[in-house]
């Protein structure tokens, strides 16, 4: 079944049958949680039953009717309603009991429309014993049951009144990285990704604490109770090898998807210790660089694109470039130390330091902001009498602004690096001329100006007038041959 049946219109004729305000019979609400009563509590053995006297499969008048619930639940009279008349307490049971994957979805999905009403949603976190099992939805090997978990789990998260004790729970409740990990390095669900990964974006976002400890995370452990066709142990799962794996599931079909997953390796670059699991990985980093390379290189912010692309893509885009200029400044430190300590000369033989298209899709994004800014300001000359329309350009520059801090701040590093080789290869490429270079010192400067002075010195070795007319263009400009 793709979709949930549409709720009946009850007709609650009896007097004081009606669940609140709405037109919903209390008296079918209830006999629907009395079935389900007796769905897990099976007086004798059926031909849905299984030999252990469990329904393994619903029938379809049973499951049209627990669906129709589930899509009332949304209503908060109706939540109430089965907040009352203990529903929490019967899906415990589903979940102890069932061998049903469809019914524990469904019970699932509603505990998390009703988790949608404040205090709903401070009862059922609060409830312990209802918080593990959960929790131990996580270990599950039904897709649809995982994802209404994962949906669960970010509605509680998002309420900042019990966000503290669900992270407090999962801090303490050590299968749920494993689980959590084995989801993102396995599966191929894309809507169940995405919202996976929502969970631990919000998790890292909200506790620092918890962050550290997943990074740090390799040991083995047990994933909790069995659960049909699932692994009883986990591999030795490191964070960033997942997160990069759902995030090559994620980056074709669903971009918000993948502006989560950039967000989440943003959060990583927080702490020194996230950026060291990303750059002393087994393959130093290069798989993670390669995917963003590619991203920014192939796919984002491209030469056929319109320059409003930038728009659209300014969060991914701001993530994505925040982790590389993290790796890059990481390795030159190491690059840096090494010289010292060998008495050698800089090489910077990493695999990613000087690449001149990643240079030359930093210079476009920064001529696509431009553009992007200029269109801003003529909006807001037609706007000024429009109080919202000029708080929406107000964010639109904000959010950009912080791309360009970014944008700016890695591609200066990446100048200040190149060599007489380099710039060569860029110029001969195309991605270094007078248009280009330009814009990158339009933007570079005043901040930057000792990159841009270093990047000249090394342009004119290069090419002696491309580096005079930029001069003639920024006069500000100290070189000394």
């Amino acid at each position: 079944m793709d979709r949930n049946p549409s709720p009946p219109s009850s007709e609650a004729e009896e007097e004081g049958d009606a669940v609140g305000n709405t037109v919903y019979s209390k008296h079918w609400l209830f006999s629907i949680l009395t079935r389900l009563i007796e769905v897990i509590s099976p007086e004798k053995t059926e031909p849905s039953v299984s030999p252990e006297g469990i329904h393994t499969e619903l029938d379809e008048e049973m499951e049209n009717d627990i669906c129709k619930v589930w899509d009332m639940s949304m209503d908060e009279d109706v939540a109430l309603f089965l907040q009352e008349f203990n529903a929490p307490d019967i899906f415990m049971g589903v979940f102890a009991k069932s061998k049903c994957p469809r019914l524990t979805e469904i019970c699932v999905g509603i505990l998390g429309n009703m988790a949608c009403f404040q205090d709903i949603c401070m009862s059922i976190s609060k409830d312990e014993n209802l918080g593990q099992v959960l929790l131990q939805r996580l270990c599950d090997s039904d897709s649809p049951t995982l994802l209404e978990t994962s949906r669960l789990l970010l509605t509680c998260l998002s309420q900042p009144e019990v966000a503290n004790v669900w992270v407090e729970r999962i801090r303490e409740n050590p299968s749920v990285y494993d689980c959590v990990c084995f989801i993102m390095s396995s599966s191929t669900n894309v809507e169940l990704l995405v919202k996976v990964g929502e969970v631990v974006d919000k998790l890292f976002d909200l506790d620092e604490e918890l962050m550290l400890n997943w990074i740090k995370n390799t040991t083995c452990r047990s994933v909790g109770p069995s659960v049909d066709d699932s692994p009883e142990e986990l591999p030795d799962f490191k964070i960033v090898p997942c997160i990069l794996e759902a995030a090559k599931q994620v980056r074709s079909d669903n971009p918000e998807g993948l502006d989560v997953y950039m967000h989440i390796l943003q959060l990583l670059t927080t702490v020194d210790e996230g950026i060291q699991a990303i750059v002393q990985a087994p393959d130093g980093g290069k798989e993670t660089w390669s995917l963003l390379y590619d991203l920014v290189c192939h796919e984002l912010c491209q030469p056929d694109d319109p320059p409003i692309i930038v728009q659209e893509q300014k969060t991914v885009l701001a993530s994505i470039l925040s982790v590389l200029s993290a790796m890059f400044a990481s390795q030159t430190e190491q690059e840096y130390t090494k010289m010292r300590k060998g008495n050698v000369k800089l090489t910077f033989s990493c695999y990613f330091i000087l690449d001149m298209p990643l240079i030359g899709s930093l210079i476009r994004i920064l001529q696509y902001m431009e553009g992007c800014g200029k269109r801003s300001v003529d909006n807001s000359k037609e706007s000024e009498q429009q109080e919202t329309g000029r708080a929406d350009l107000n964010e639109e520059d904000f959010h950009l602004k912080i791309l360009k801090d970014i944008c700016c701040e890695l591609l200066s590093n990446m100048l200040q690096e190149l060599t007489k080789e380099n710039t060569l290869e860029g110029l001969h490429q195309g991605h270094l001329n007078e248009q280009t270079c330009s814009c990158a010192f339009r933007n570079l400067l005043p901040l930057y100006l000792a990159s841009v002075e270093s990047f000249l010195e090394v342009l004119r070795e290069a090419d002696q007038t491309l580096a005079d007319n930029l001069e003639k263009r920024f006069p500000s400009l100290k070189v000394h041959a």
